[in-house]
């Protein structure tokens, strides 16, 4: 950066989780980049959106950073526990078996079976370790600074206007300023509403709430307690300090013609559960609200600026996606913006890719809300809702059809190599599936036993692989609105398949493969997840399938009560 501080190589608008994960990222693999952080408030300060999923764990660790934020002792999250649904009774999902999870002291490495879970963060206190990190990499972090004009021409960012009248110029300008988007509010990059939830938000910390349960050292499950009106969500944040917040339509907010301090206070109240948590707490005693509207920006990126997190698109919290979609969106924003400046690739081609996996990925976790709020009672029909859900990914199925769709991994195609969504992979996404319709989850692929790959009509591209601060690029195959990358499970299964057609060689050279290359213990859980990815690509056109009577076929199973999916077990 220049002298006067007006000129860097990359100016980022806004020093929570996305500015700061960006800016530690770029300054790891890009250590020669000038990068200033801009952000209005003095740090730390109060945020919500506390929950996380396991994802954010690998990207911490990346960072350099997992240590500092496991030192701060957070609790471990090790799932939910859900009153949601049908039914009155009390259910937890959990990332990993609660019989599997070992009592282990703190702080730990990331390792284990801490690479399964997450972190319940206090965010006055997490997004200031974050910032204080980009700056330990070098950032420029400049607090307490207004940004009070974008300077446009056409669509290109000319500056930033400071607080006192100083420009800040860059070379490439990112928004990771959340909800507000000021760079997207003025280049005027329009947005959509691709949901019919309209929800607010009312929230406030608690000292001395009772924990639900304490599972070894420092780990718990956050409460999500549907009410008739909307739901609560109860979330440790340390020792003493706790989230508890109240959802609901932004129509009974104003049918009730309430203070939101009243409807929050009588929500807790209403609730057995969270009521008997609080009976003995002190409440802060600032009610803070939001709109809580999903949407997302028609684009996210232009001629040399960028958005990033909340700026790009908002999905429902009811899944705790928020922070997971900020950091790896972020990460893969380093790797964009370093790709650019070492001229790696066509600059086209990578801001492409960064947008569309940005913006079909808060769409995916839009629609997951959408489910999991027709599954409560939000929506008439749940299977007519699944309907109206394949349509907004580009598919169109009867109810019946949009449910197995939904059933056999509709949702699970949020990162490349992997099915999975949300911390769900495709056998629990089955379970809840049948848990909200009351009907058995079938597995398609038990019908059949022999498998050929199917590429006829796919057109073959390059997409992006984001690994050790490189892009990479990997084949990749589009039919019907569905993906087939060369690379993770999906490479794996298709080098297989080009040898055999076998359900029984299939699973016997899989077997193989993950004792070869995989600690013992790893093996079934491989195993598992290479089950449900053949599934998913029979589910999505990917495979010819037909059975031979004279051989035996696989038998997969959902059960109603699983391991990470179950009733509730605290009493």
């Amino acid at each position: 950066m220049s002298n006067n501080g007006t000129m860097c190589d990359v100016a980022i608008i806004g020093g929570g989780p996305g500015g700061s994960t960006l800016g530690s990222l770029l300054r790891k693999y890009r250590p020669e980049a000038s990068v200033v952080i801009l952000d209005k408030e003095r740090f730390p300060r109060d945020h919500v959106g506390e929950s996380q999923l396991p994802p954010i764990g690998d990207v911490l660790e990346e960072m350099g950073c997992w240590d500092k934020v496991e030192a701060a002792n957070f609790p471990i999250k090790i799932g939910a526990t859900f009153r949601w649904g049908k039914s009155d009774d009390l259910w937890d999902f959990e990332f990993l078996p609660i019989d599997q999870f070992r009592d282990e002291p703190r702080p730990a490495q990331y390792e284990g079976q801490r690479r399964q879970t997450a972190f319940q963060v206090d965010r006055l206190v997490y997004d200031d370790i974050l910032l204080r990190h980009a700056e330990s990499l070098g950032c420029t972090v400049r607090e307490e600074t207004l940004v009070t004009d974008v300077r446009t021409t056409g669509d290109r960012v000319e500056g930033l206007e400071i607080k006192g009248g100083e420009v800040l110029t860059a070379r490439h300008y990112v928004d990771a300023s959340g909800h507000v988007g000021i760079m997207r509010r003025a280049l005027g990059v329009p947005t959509e509403v691709p949901t019919q939830l309209q929800n607010i938000a009312i929230w406030d910390y608690w000292e001395n709430a009772e924990w639900a349960v304490e599972i070894g050292v420092g780990a718990t499950r956050v409460q999500v307690m549907s009410l008739e009106h909307g739901w609560l969500w109860f979330i440790p944040l340390g020792p003493t300090r706790t989230s508890i917040g109240f959802i609901c339509p932004s129509s009974h907010y104003k049918q009730m013609k309430s203070s939101p301090e009243t409807l929050y206070l009588d929500a807790i109240a209403r609730d057995p559960r969270i009521a008997a948590l609080t009976e003995r707490a002190t409440r802060r005693g600032e009610i803070e609200t939001t709109t809580d509207w999903s949407f997302v920006a028609e684009r996210c990126q232009g001629e040399n600026w960028f958005l990033v997190g909340e700026s790009a698109g908002f999905a429902d919290p009811v899944l705790a996606a928020g922070l997971t979609l900020t950091h790896t969106g972020a990460r893969e924003l380093a790797y964009t913006i370093r790709a650019l400046d070492e001229g790696e690739h066509d600059a086209a081609w990578l801001k492409e890719h960064y947008e569309r996996n940005q913006l079909d990925r808060v769409r995916q976790h839009i629609r997951f809300a959408d489910y999991w709020y027709a599954a409560n009672g939000q929506f008439t029909d749940l299977q007519e809702h699944c309907q109206s859900i394949a349509r907004g990914a580009g598919l169109r199925l009867s109810p019946e059809a949009a449910w197995r769709w939904l059933a056999q991994g509709g949702f699970t195609n949020d990162s490349l190599g992997q099915v999975g969504i949300g911390g769900l992979d495709v056998s629990a996404t089955k379970q809840l599936t049948a848990m909200f319709v009351d009907k058995d989850a079938r597995w398609k692929i038990n019908d059949y036993n022999v498998f050929k790959l199917n590429l006829t009509g796919a057109e073959e591209r390059q997409v992006p692989q984001y690994a050790d601060g490189e892009i990479t690029p990997v084949t990749c195959y589009f039919k019907a609105g569905h993906r087939l990358p060369m690379t993770g499970l999906f490479r794996l299964l298709a080098d297989i398949l080009s040898g055999t057609s076998d359900i029984g060689v299939i699973h016997e050279q899989l077997s193989n493969h993950f004792q070869s290359t995989l600690p013992r213990e790893h093996v079934p859980v491989a195993m598992k997840h290479a089950v449900q990815t053949l599934e998913v690509m029979l589910g999505e056109g990917w495979l010819l399938a037909k059975l031979d009577k004279r051989k035996p076929r696989l038998n997969v199973a959902s059960p109603a009560v699983g391991a990470m999916i179950h009733p509730n077990v605290d009493g």
